[in-house]
């Protein structure tokens, strides 16, 4: 394999590196995005629950008078 060849291939190296950094970059990125999402539903999902709890509660209390 001569210098060129060799040199070639390294920058196609270097290059697929770039590439993959920017991916994973791009993967962590939407990963954290996707866990606030995540943490954001959490929260609304127990705020509804509290929700419909009370909404029980206040018509268990209407049956009982």
């Amino acid at each position: 394999m001569d210098i060129n060849a060799l040199e070639k291939r390294i920058d196609e190296l270097i290059a697929l590196c770039d590439e993959l950094e920017r991916k994973q970059s791009s993967m962590e990125s939407d990963r954290e995005n996707w866990m606030q999402e995540r943490t954001r539903l959490l929260e609304k999902n127990e705020m509804a629950k509290a929700k419909v709890e009370a909404m029980i509660m206040r018509l268990k209390s209407l049956e009982s008078d």
